[in-house]
Formats: structure tokens, sequence, C-alpha cells
């Protein structure tokens, strides 16, 4: 399972945007595969760690939203490329942020499926067997995913 650790850190680190946050989801997604391992063998190893890194981190992501909604919280700072402008880093930052604020209002399967099929680049077959649902039922949590998403966003695509 160690050969698989850069591609949960990219999943992880990709939806959070903030590498405290991703540290902690990824040793949480290692930790609940090796449990998950202890009572039963595992068939797909990648496609477990996978998704068990986007389910913790879109976990993260609903309890970063709750508490900003309920406490006000400060924003959350991204990571931009160095050679970025200030103007640049600061608008990749905050349109990150809105993708991740619309993400965790999703219910979680139309959530995961998003992130499995457009940040991970999985199939419909591949994300059907893994939320042992049927590639029908797939396109379904992905058209209403990107409804809902587009709804949010909306006021977002208008400024730009």
């Amino acid at each position: 399972m160690s050969r698989e650790g850069p591609a949960v850190w990219r999943t992880v680190y990709r939806l959070l945007g903030n590498r405290a946050d991703a540290d902690e989801c990824f040793q949480e997604t290692f930790l609940g595969a090796l449990r998950l391992a202890q009572r039963q063998p595992l068939r797909q190893p990648r496609a477990i760690l996978q998704r068990l890194a986007t389910a913790r981190a879109m976990d993260q992501l609903r309890r970063r939203y709750r508490l900003r909604k309920r406490e006000g919280a400060a924003e959350w700072e991204d990571r931009a490329s160095d050679d970025a402008s200030p103007g640049e880093c600061a608008e990749v930052a905050e349109l990150s942020q809105q993708l991740r604020d619309a993400l965790a209002e999703l219910p979680a399967k139309q959530a995961e499926a998003f992130c499995l099929f457009g940040l991970e680049g999985w199939s419909y077959q591949q994300i059907a067997a893994q939320l042992d649902s049927s590639v029908d039922a797939v396109g379904v949590l992905l058209f209403r995913a990107r409804a809902k998403l587009r709804q949010k966003l909306a006021p977002v695509q208008k400024e730009i």
C-alpha cells in the first residue's frame, strides 16, 4: 500500500488545499485501510485507498464548512504556483475555496462520485464498482452533482 501514497496525497491535498488538513486526512486514510485489511483481504487496494481518501477529505470539507458558518472562521489559504502573480494566486484561492464549499454542500455519494470522476479520472464503471451501484446510477449522481455545482457556482461564473 505504500506505493499508493503519492496518489492518495494528491487526492486529499487537491480536495482540501490545506497541508495540515491533508496530512491528517492522509493518515486517517491509511489507518482506515489498515483496519479494513485486518477484517478482510483487500481486493483492490488502490481503489479502496482512493475511495477512503475522497470520503475522508469530503468529511473534512464538511466540518470546515460547518465551522466557518458557525464561528465565522478565517479563510483557509490555498497554495498557488510561485510564478503566478499575487492577484492570480488570490483568484485561484478564492475559486478553489468556493468549489470546496459547494462540494461540501452536496450529498455524500454525489460529492464522492464527482471527485472520483472529475478529479481522479475514474470511469463510470470503476465508480459503480466502488460505490456498489450501477453505471446508470453513477450517471445520475454525476448529473445531479454537476447541476447543483453549476447552480451554486453560477454567481462566480458571472464574475469571470
